[in-house]
């Protein structure tokens, strides 16, 4: 019986781990994104840029659109498209293989994003996990970010007339939730 129990204990074991091991092996390519690809993903197979209906795969650095009813693989967008802004174009990340072969489905569930200009790209992100990407302003090559230390970001400063004085926006929005305090306290209404 103590054997059977032990045996069992052990199988158990084993199972829990299996999924401790599956959440480990992440893909993340962050560094093989493009500049103009949407901050926040750790890994993207393909996007699909809904204002010129194309695709864009990060792996191969291709766009994926139709011309004449055939899929065309190129390094660049056609002709026609040659005034669209890639980094003010909204992208939907798409992690699917093949993802064209959803095209009629993509276009039409992302179709309210055409002309969508709020996305944050990565080449304008100070979020130091892009730094990795080739060709960002505050970025270095990679393995370069491990040899020196985190930048310190310092307070904005501006000169009002009076000399240099930090920049206390934080604080003035502290003083309007004062007086807003002030002005319910007032009127009975305080805590």
């Amino acid at each position: 019986m103590k054997k059977l129990i032990i045996l069992s204990m052990l199988g158990i074991m084993g199972f829990l781990a299996q999924p401790a091991a599956a959440q480990i092996s992440l893909n993340i390519n962050i560094g093989s994104q493009p500049l103009w690809g949407p901050v926040g993903y750790d890994h993207v197979d393909y996007y699909y840029l809904p204002d010129v209906e194309s695709y864009y795969s990060v792996s191969k650095q291709q766009f994926i659109y139709q011309e004449r009813g055939k899929w065309i693989f190129s390094r660049s967008l056609p002709v026609r498209y040659r005034n669209y802004d890639l980094y003010n174009g909204y992208k939907v990340v798409v992690n699917s293989r093949d993802p064209y072969r959803n095209f009629d489905r993509d276009r039409l569930q992302y179709s309210r994003y055409k002309n969508v200009r709020t996305q944050q790209v990565i080449r304008n992100s100070n979020d130091k996990r892009y730094y990795v990407v080739k060709g960002h302003p505050h970025g270095m090559p990679p393995g370069q970010a491990k040899k020196y230390p985190a930048r310190v970001e310092r307070p904005q400063v501006r000169d009002n007339g009076r000399g240099n004085e930090r920049d206390n926006r934080g604080n003035d929005q502290n003083k309007r939730g004062n007086e807003r305090e002030k002005r319910g306290n007032e009127n009975g209404r305080g805590r």
